[in-house]
């Protein structure tokens, strides 16, 4: 008896050594792999080979700027930090919490949207002087002039024509200006942030379902500061896109029934403002399948995709909308684009690396390690990152497409976060963010 003990004791103790080797090993390889692909990048760049961009694996460019409201920005960044803390004091209530973090994270966005060039950068990318915004979504108005069915019935066919943002995301986003009559860049600016900032309070009740109250606010407060969160929701559409993604993932992963039911019905609705929304499906899965086993992961794969195929062929029979002819238009549009010229052996790893990366060096570096710990958070994540970057679904621009994954990185993040540590973590997060938008330029 003694024996059999004292040799079960030292198995659980070899294993338990075995898994702490592993949660120090995932993120020590993982960001020798980022930091090689950084040096590759700048050594390449230096070489003048061509990645595909200014300064791969991100597209920003190096050019220190600042306006009066830099100041500003670092204040309340400063302010923010010290004030953290004490939004995770149980004596706060959830809406409380959720309320603050959003007032929080809204100010944040905007004074570091400022930080700049002024007032005018909240809306520069949409605005005309502006070299993108013949690429972007407003152009594409004049679409509407037969009616909005109309412009559904023939987006397959006139996709090819319209601004190459406007026909790489399904017709979502357009409708919504149309029928907000919305056709301004500050009215389109106003709305993006607006939506944008709204992803994290759903950030709050996502974490909840996935962790404890004390983690769950880690995770927000993770988010409210995340550089690329901070850089990209005051001014690109991608915000609003990661709102309805993070709608369809606290449905489908809610502990309530009749919320988890919604699920379905919020992907497919997501998806049609950005195809990349789908993405959350497939973590949800993932996630449901190491949760709850595979009967719970496959009937919920399975209503999605009922859902899915009903969305698209009830607005096919109402509007005549074709989503394959759409998927059509969106491929030959990146075939022919800038994407083509990206090396994909490169962007393999520099996909990933631009977003995790982006989203926050002490973020990436916690995921990781969570990875190694084997929470299911982090590993449907990392799976669903791995999985598109193989596919060659985006090659480059992911600090701002992948912008509805940032929330689940954080998430992934807080599972490993030391409690003690988040102060620092914070500040490191809020250094970057003001150092990349002072020290580089990105179109949005």
């Amino acid at each position: 008896m003694a024996r059999r003990s004292l040799s079960s004791m030292q198995a659980a103790l070899g294993a338990s050594r075995a898994d702490r080797v592993r949660a120090l090993t995932v993120p020590v390889v993982g960001s020798l792999l980022l930091a090689g692909t950084v040096a590759y990048g700048l050594i390449a760049t230096a070489g003048e080979s061509s990645l595909g961009t200014k300064l791969p694996p991100f597209l920003v460019r190096w050019m220190p700027e600042a306006s009066p409201w830099a100041l500003a920005a670092g204040v309340a960044l400063a302010a923010g930090m010290l004030l953290a803390p004490r939004l995770r004091a149980p004596s706060l209530s959830p809406e409380a919490f959720a309320a603050s973090t959003l007032a929080l994270g809204l100010v944040l966005r905007l004074l570091l949207g400022v930080a700049r060039g002024g007032l005018g950068d909240l809306y520069a990318v949409y605005d005309v002087p502006n070299d993108e915004s013949s690429n972007e979504y407003l152009p594409a108005l004049p679409a509407f002039d037969f009616g909005a069915r109309v412009f559904l019935d023939t987006f397959a066919e006139v996709g090819t024509a319209l601004p190459v943002h406007a026909v790489g995301h399904p017709p979502g986003l357009l409708l919504m200006l149309h029928w907000l009559a919305i056709d301004s860049a500050p009215g389109m600016a106003a709305l993006t942030i607006a939506a944008g900032a709204l992803s994290i309070p759903l950030a709050y009740v996502l974490a909840r379902e996935l962790l404890d109250e004390s983690r769950a606010r880690t995770a927000t407060l993770l988010y409210v500061f995340a550089p690329s969160a901070l850089l990209y929701s005051a001014t690109s559409a991608d915000a609003l896109f990661a709102t309805a993604g993070m709608v369809a993932a606290v449905t489908l992963l809610a502990r309530r029934p009749i919320l988890r039911a919604l699920g379905p019905v919020a992907l497919a609705l997501a998806s049609f403002f950005s195809y990349a929304n789908l993405a959350i499906g497939a973590f949800a899965a993932l996630l449901t399948l190491r949760r709850d086993g595979p009967q719970r992961a496959l009937v919920l794969s399975a209503a999605c995709l009922v859902a899915l195929v009903a969305f698209y062929a009830l607005l096919h029979l109402a509007t005549g909308y074709d989503p394959i002819g759409a998927l059509r238009s969106v491929e030959s549009v990146y075939r022919e684009g800038v994407a083509a010229g990206r090396p994909y052996g490169f962007w393999l790893f520099g996909s990933p690396a631009a977003f995790l990366l982006a989203a926050g060096v002490p973020l990436a570096w916690l995921a990781l390690r969570s990875l190694g710990e084997g929470a299911s958070v982090a590993v449907a994540l990392f799976a669903v990152v791995g999985v598109a970057a193989v596919l060659g679904f985006s090659k480059a621009e992911t600090e701002r497409i992948y912008q509805f994954l940032v929330p689940l990185l954080c998430v992934a993040a807080a599972c490993t976060v030391r409690e003690g540590r988040l102060q620092a973590v914070l500040t490191a997060l809020a250094a970057q963010a003001l150092a990349v938008q002072l020290l580089f330029y990105t179109v949005w």
